[in-house]
């Protein structure tokens, strides 16, 4: 059963349509990336799910029934700007998340800390953190009471690469304990690094949604190369199969329909047209390429 199901959700703000009738599902226990470039709907589509937005029209179900507070109970989200304050400990600020949100006990809040690394600095002010550790400091407050779902936006917004790794192995580690991460982000080689499965927006529109490799693997593509890549450019173009071609410095980049294709019929195939292959071999597509191809103009 998915932990989350969304059903043609739709949302206008006057005439400005935010989110047009998107409609995908969460596997529960998967680290589901939400991919779109700035204004796309991603933070619209969060703050819906998580009852701070109201939609137009559509429904959503969170473990299989619809929403209710002790749904929410279940759900540690952090949304945009940590709101933690500057001039108490990290204890403290937890003790007060823990009577607003009524998650967790004097108990978990100890537990959290362990959780994000955080236990030795338990007591230095929330001013005297790094970014990295403040961020980490925001995500134990979503952990309190422990959650089976934990909601993300845009986690490493501001963080330096030793932040960013910070926060990347913490989602894992989340993962392995059986918690499910929802996470908005448009780094898009982090969302690669830690996501299983991620939707793409554009426009408020849902354009893609699956399982990363399959996101992916919609295509085969072979980088090749010969001493006439004119010539290997104008034999490829009559390949049966071909969908696309794209001439690159590595070489020139051949994207066939999955599985129509190889690297040997096509070596085969370069042979029979007179051509010696220097360079044959299958290149995986990254998300960074796919997002930029399905967001693109």
């Amino acid at each position: 059963m998915p932990v989350l199901e969304i059903n043609a959700i739709s949302k206008s703000y006057g005439k400005i349509r935010a989110l047009e009738n998107v409609s995908f599902n969460i596997p529960k226990g998967s680290v589901f990336g939400l991919l779109g470039p700035n204004g796309s709907g991603k933070t619209t589509l969060l703050s819906i799910v998580l009852d701070v937005l109201q939609a137009n029209s559509g429904v959503y179900k969170w473990f299989g029934e619809s929403p209710t507070y002790l749904h929410r109970k279940k759900i540690g989200s952090l949304l945009e700007t940590p709101n933690l304050y500057h001039y108490l400990t990290a204890v403290q600020n937890l003790r007060i998340t823990q009577t607003i949100s009524g998650r967790g006990n004097e108990g978990d809040i100890h537990a959290v800390l362990e959780k994000v690394n955080l236990h030795e600095r338990k007591n230095s002010r929330f001013s005297t953190y790094s970014l990295g550790m403040k961020q980490r400091l925001a995500i134990a407050a979503a952990l309190l009471g422990d959650p089976a779902v934990l909601v993300l936006d845009e986690p490493t917004n501001g963080l330096d690469p030793v932040g960013i790794a910070e926060i990347r192995g913490l989602i894992r580690e989340l993962a392995t304990k059986g918690h499910t991460v929802i996470m908005a982000s448009h780094l898009l080689d982090e969302v690669e690094k830690v996501c299983d499965h991620v939707a793409i927006l554009k426009r408020g529109q849902l354009i893609a949604c699956g399982a990363v490799e399959e996101v992916l693997s919609a295509e085969d593509c072979l980088l090749l190369s010969a001493a006439d890549q004119l010539q290997l450019t104008e034999k490829m173009g009559r390949y049966p199969g071909l969908v696309r071609m794209n001439a690159t410095a590595e070489g020139l980049e051949c994207y066939f329909a999955k599985g129509a294709s190889s690297a040997e019929k096509v070596n085969q195939y370069c042979f029979e047209q007179g051509m010696v292959l220097s360079q044959i071999w299958a290149k995986k597509k990254r998300l960074e390429e796919k997002f930029f191809e399905l967001t693109s103009e």
